[in-house]
């Protein structure tokens, strides 16, 4: 028996001990060398260093752009599902947590029958054994000393993994907010491209009437009139692909919605100009950009976790002790449950080791490490990756912008080239093959314009879906300090087993 003096030294020992934490000490990893400097393709005639916006598609001042944003973010199914597992994960770190109280059960049992023991029991008495009432109650405490950090980590573990699964949500907000805003701007451009389209049909239909009836007064050739007129079916041709494009997109927002194709937004196909922005583009810097970027966080909160769980596997080598206690009562009748002669307690600890075979829990040692190794190539993958799309959507966008103006200088040469030619054609001073080729240039600069368009706000958004803009949460961002603050470049600095 353990004296009451020499028991609570037991428990100051204990106490003392359960500070301890094996494994090693997490520190977020090192970026790779110039992962933070300033953006390399960034062009001062298009953007700005300034900090981009969350919202980035207030931008547009595009109240119909902001109201299916908004709608998305209230309906759409995967970020729904994606709010449901990050509620689990959370649910998860409170069960992890729980680990560090006392757990208590309360039983209370009344059987009937014949037991062994008791039989035993009343024959010593003198008794001849028979079938009684055997009732009990007892409350059961027990509490696991974290003498090597187990419990500790495992919290450390789930927490880092709760935030990898807010990141997670944060990230699908961001591509549910770029997808949004590409379905709607689609819509638009496309809406744009169909303008175009029937109004070239009205030029070039009205210029093959002008052949007709030229061709009725003698001046034309019959064949000049085929080839006015093919140029018309031609243009015709073009018109229902484009509006079959536009369904497609309707369906496509109308997903991202929340809604049915029946409920598509339908008057949103009353949109025939793409958003357009009014000022540079903002983009910060690499350092903002991995800062602010979900796919990133994400990444080094799952290193985060791998490295706690090194920890958890590294306290299985040690032993594991617990402090339990029970109080209650036994007997063959309810009176003897509260009685004297039937009270039943005791308290002590218990100790449980796998030793001196431990090849299974040094086996998730090695397993706890790869993981955590796999998760620094994987944080560092991402960085990368975050670096190059940004770069190329930079590059693209800039290269769309160049290719804009080159299509709308010579829509405006094709514009003054087809008035000349109609001009002359009337005049009888050109003939009717110049003048067709005058209006396949004409139509041609303006469906490239138009098209142009269409690629420009697309390749705008790519660029803002790069800066991870989009996502609004605050709970789901790994705490600021911890004291976790010095960074090594593999994310662990290493601790003897026993380190406070």
């Amino acid at each position: 028996m353990i004296e009451r003096g020499s028991f609570g030294v037991v428990l100051l020992m204990l106490s003392i001990v359960a500070g301890c934490r094996v494994g090693p000490e997490y520190r977020p990893p090192a970026k790779p060398a110039g992962a933070e400097a300033p953006l390399v393709s960034l062009d001062l005639t298009a953007e700005t260093t300034a900090q981009p916006p969350d919202d980035w598609w207030k931008l547009y001042n595009d109240p119909h752009l902001d109201g299916v944003l908004q709608e998305a973010f209230a309906a759409n199914a995967d970020l729904a599902a994606a709010e449901a597992n990050f509620s689990a994960a959370r649910a998860f770190l409170s069960a992890a947590r729980a680990a560090r109280y006392p757990q208590t059960a309360v039983s209370a049992a009344g059987i009937r029958g014949r037991d062994a023991v008791t039989d035993e029991i009343l024959e010593f008495g003198g008794h001849s054994p028979k079938t009684i009432w055997l009732l009990d109650d007892v409350l059961e405490v027990s509490y696991e000393v974290d003498l090597f950090g187990r419990i500790t980590r495992s919290i450390e573990a789930s927490r880092a993994n709760a935030q990898a699964v807010g990141a997670a949500r944060d990230s699908l907000k961001v591509i549910v907010a770029a997808e949004t805003a590409r379905a709607y701007a689609q819509i638009c451009a496309l809406g744009e491209q169909l303008g175009v389209a029937r109004h070239s049909l009205e030029v070039v239909s009205r210029e093959a009437e002008i052949t007709v009836h030229r061709h009725e007064a003698g001046a034309n050739s019959e064949f000049d009139v085929v080839r006015a007129q093919g140029l018309v079916a031609q243009i015709r041709s073009a018109i229902a692909p484009l509006e079959g494009q536009r369904r497609s997109a309707l369906f496509q927002l109308a997903a991202l919605l929340g809604r049915t194709p029946r409920n598509a937004p339908t008057d949103l196909e009353a949109c025939t100009t793409p958003p357009a922005l009014s000022i540079l583009i903002p983009i910060g810097d690499g350092a903002a950009l991995l800062k602010r970027r979900p796919d990133v966080r994400q990444a080094e909160r799952l290193l985060a976790a791998a490295t706690a769980r090194i920890g958890v596997a590294t306290a299985d080598l040690y032993p594991k002790i617990n402090l339990t206690g029970f109080y209650g009562g036994a007997g063959l009748q309810l009176s003897d449950l509260t009685a004297e002669r039937g009270l039943t307690w005791g308290v002590g600890p218990s100790v449980s080791w796998s030793f001196p075979n431990q090849a299974l829990p040094r086996a998730r040692i090695r397993q706890a490490k790869a993981n955590a190794a796999g998760a620094l190539a994987g944080f560092d993958s991402t960085v990368l990756n975050a670096l190059k799309e940004t770069e190329q959507s930079l590059a693209i966008y800039s290269a769309a912008l160049d290719n804009r103006q080159a299509l709308a200088d010579a829509q405006t040469l094709a514009h003054s080239a087809f008035t000349m030619a109609h001009d002359q054609f009337v005049a009888g001073s050109l003939s009717n093959l110049d003048l067709l080729t005058a209006e396949q240039a004409l139509v041609a600069a303006d469906a490239a314009v138009a098209a142009s368009d269409s690629v420009l706000i697309q390749d705008q958004i790519a660029v803002f879906k790069a800066l991870g803009g989009g996502w609004h949460s605050s709970a789901s961002a790994p705490p600021a300090a911890n004291g976790y603050g010095t960074e090594t470049r593999h994310g662990l600095a290493q601790t003897d087993a026993h380190d406070h």
